[in-house]
């Protein structure tokens, strides 16, 4: 599915959580419904190395550690408002988008973003 970008985001976290499936982490913090976000939980590596929020829905979390059920990064996706992207995967209110040339990619919330019409539903 193909978006418009309404609004501008920009992430600041320069090492991203990006982890492979069965990699075991620390859970630092779960979101809850106060935060404005839902089944996230704020995760660092075991060695400290690099953290980030991941969906709970494929981490295996057992008191304050867990384990990733897939492979998955944290990356999120800067882009200036205009812009137009491909969105391919939808959890908990983010959207993972690429660029059209395919050169950029990471997750986007899927409030700064606009269906175009005629795009195809994402999977």
């Amino acid at each position: 599915m193909r978006f418009e970008v309404i609004e501008e985001h920009r992430y600041e976290n320069n090492n991203p959580l990006i982890v492979k499936r069965g990699t075991r982490i620390k859970v630092v913090r779960r979101s809850n419904w106060g935060d404005g976000w839902i089944n996230w939980a704020y995760c660092c590596t075991m060695d400290g190395t690099s953290e980030g929020w991941a969906p709970e829905q494929i981490i295996q979390i057992e008191n304050e550690e867990g384990v990733f059920l897939e492979d998955y990064s944290a990356k999120e996706f800067n882009v200036e408002k205009g812009s137009t992207v491909k969105g391919t995967i939808e959890l908990n209110g983010w959207i993972w988008c690429i660029s059209l040339d395919d050169t950029e990619s990471g997750w986007l919330p899927k409030d700064k973003l606009k269906a175009l019409k005629g795009s195809h539903t994402i999977i």
